[in-house]
């Protein structure tokens, strides 16, 4: 039973541009599997959208992608209630003094963690034994300052349930995408189950790695050299990260320009963009002198279905107060 594992890297995927969303995307789509299975989430969590407000990057590109081909994606996690004691102990442990002394013990695992997640990653680098290795070094540290159990949100027990649904499944190819933290359990619990190989990277990937470093804008990088490879991407993405660019180099009137042209264009992938990109409006045309306008732009984004934490504060300050640099 051929059981690929794609681990997830959550936002710090836009640091990695031979690991980024679209490469799990390319990697799944050359897998061909019969079904996605979503190791970390619970049904109720992949119907909430949980994975959105995470920031799971991945999933803003492989669950249109699933849908649009009829694929059935299922979230196997039936505990989440166990996943959530982990950050209530964190908390509880916070209001005392010794048990600050045991958050001060794992914040040093944490920045290992950190430092791991921050190194140069390529596909297959996740499947070598050295890498693996690492996250059980992380794992077992933080079992042995708290103890398996709420603290680490019962992750063993949890992960053992999971891969006993995956075996049940029987014959068929089947494609798990975890959490970085579930991975090692995972490929421990299913017999035969391997993780990310070499991959070569696609155009789509490429692009990717664009549009993750104008998110990531700064004033070190060449920023004419980036307007250049948006524009030619020429996607809606592109378009609104342009935009920024032009805002922070100080020229709000071609910022604005772009986004009037986006606006009579098709902005709805990925689904974190809409809000962005109507929230940013606002601000650029408030920058113009045009409240009214600005304030529309707000509400409209502040009306959809699911809006980004950032841009919900943008729209929110927008309305009560008009958008001025500096």
């Amino acid at each position: 039973m051929p059981v690929l594992i794609l681990p997830t890297l959550g936002s710090f995927h836009i640091l990695h541009p031979r690991y980024n969303a679209v490469t799990i995307l390319e990697m799944a789509k050359a897998y061909g599997p019969r079904a996605v299975l979503l190791a970390s989430y619970a049904p109720a969590e992949l119907e909430a959208g949980l994975w959105r407000d995470v920031g799971d990057l991945p999933l803003f590109h492989l669950l249109p992608w699933a849908e649009r081909n009829g694929l059935e994606v299922a979230a196997l996690d039936k505990h989440p209630n166990l996943k959530v004691q982990a950050e209530q102990f964190r908390q509880a442990l916070a209001q005392f003094p010794r048990g600050q002394e045991f958050l001060a013990q794992a914040a040093e695992l944490e920045r290992r963690l950190q430092a791991l997640l921050t190194r140069p990653l390529l596909p297959d680098m996740l499947s070598r034994p050295a890498f693996v290795d690492e996250l059980w070094n992380y794992l077992d540290g933080f079992a042995q300052v708290f103890g398996e159990g709420p603290a680490t949100g019962f992750r063993a027990q949890r992960m053992q349930a999971v891969a006993e649904q995956i075996g049940s499944r029987g014959e068929g190819r089947w494609l798990v995408i975890s959490d970085l933290l579930d991975y090692p359990y995972l490929l421990r619990e299913i017999p035969g189950a391997t993780g990310p190989g070499a991959h070569a990277s696609s155009p789509a990937e490429a692009d990717r790695a664009i549009l993750d470093r104008a998110w990531r804008l700064e004033e070190k990088d060449d920023w004419s050299l980036l307007l250049q490879q948006l524009q030619e991407i020429a996607d809606a993405e592109a378009q609104y990260l342009a935009a920024q660019i032009y805002l922070a180099a100080g020229r709000p009137e071609d910022a604005l320009a772009l986004m009037e042209a986006l606006l009579h264009s098709e902005f709805a992938h990925p689904a974190y963009l809409p809000g962005y990109v109507l929230a940013r409006y606002g601000q650029l045309q408030d920058l113009a002198g045009n409240r009214q306008a600005a304030l529309r732009a707000y509400q409209a984004a502040l009306a959809l279905s699911w809006v980004p934490a950032e841009a919900r504060e943008i729209a929110l300050a927008g309305q009560r107060n008009p958008f001025k640099l500096g």
